[in-house]
């Protein structure tokens, strides 16, 4: 866990699980002789990955931005995954002297089980939200394909991530670009699923933004790098090519979701078209 200040915002960039998934599939059209450099696969032909939530503090409120995975899916699941420490953010907020009940504002990017997994959690049989006083965040068409699966998105959607959530009433839908608190909004990024939002932060001339799956990690920041599991890997593209330029202009740090090393980069434009370099964090 890393803290770093985005102005007037406290934020803390945490890590979950460590699971992997196979290399072809998340770098889709580039062959994993230009690849696999930048993630070494295993023998099955999977890369290192991790799953990084981040805590904000915007003043007396704490966002929560991704939930993690957990461990009810199972063994086999875990296995495929070789998932490893899901459930660690518990850990996380309990070094800051925090519980599930202290988090006011759960944004969930997207609704995938490596996003989503701690949105709930089994207790005496039943699966139940963890964040019980919290309000969940998500785009309404997010919602919709979430609770609507076909045979090409349902592996990715675990129903019981999102239905005990709903049943209690604590989503809250939104639509498009929606300011949560002040210099905090969400940013409508679809093209990995058609729902998925990132986040932005903006305080006294610094950015920050959370890119959810447009970039899973640093090593995918050039355009081509589009992940197989993107549902429209040409809306990928048009997002990628509509953002670029105005997060470099600014010179936003990003956190991607995914990265196994680095939490934060910054866009660097090169002959060779679009990267990110990783950025240090304080005390490294």
């Amino acid at each position: 866990m890393q803290r770093i200040e985005i102005g007037h915002f406290e934020v803390y960039l945490l890590e979950d699980a460590r699971f992997r998934l196979d290399g072809g599939a998340m770098f889709g059209v580039v062959p994993r002789v230009v690849w696999e450099g930048k993630a070494p696969p295993d023998e099955q032909n999977r890369i290192p990955l991790t799953i990084r939530p981040m805590l904000v503090r915007a003043g007396e409120r704490w966002v929560l931005i991704e939930s993690g995975m957990d461990d009810k899916p199972g063994e086999k699941h875990r296995r495929i995954y070789a998932i490893e420490g899901a459930g660690a953010l518990l850990g996380q907020l309990a070094e800051l002297g925090l519980g599930p009940e202290d988090v006011d504002l759960v944004v969930n990017t997207h609704l995938h089980f490596d996003h989503a997994g701690l949105n709930t959690i089994s207790r005496g049989g039943q699966v139940v939200p963890l964040f019980t006083k919290a309000r969940y965040i998500a785009q309404k068409q997010e919602l919709y394909d979430a609770t609507h699966t076909h045979e090409r998105n349902r592996a990715s959607y675990l129903p019981e991530n999102v239905e005990p959530v709903l049943e209690a009433g604590l989503f809250e839908e939104v639509e498009g670009e929606v300011e949560l608190l002040p210099g905090l909004r969400l940013l409508p990024l679809p093209g990995h699923t058609l729902g998925q939002q990132g986040v932005v932060l903006e305080s006294e001339g610094e950015t920050l933004i959370y890119t959810a799956d447009l970039m899973p990690t640093l090593a995918h920041a050039p355009l081509p790098y589009i992940m197989a599991y993107d549902l429209y890997p040409v809306t990928t593209l048009e997002v990628r090519k509509r953002f670029y330029p105005e997060w470099h202009e600014r010179g936003a740090l990003l956190a991607t979701p995914h990265d196994p090393v680095h939490p934060l980069g910054r866009l660097v434009r090169g002959e060779r078209g679009w990267k990110a370099e990783p950025v240090p964090l304080p005390g490294t």
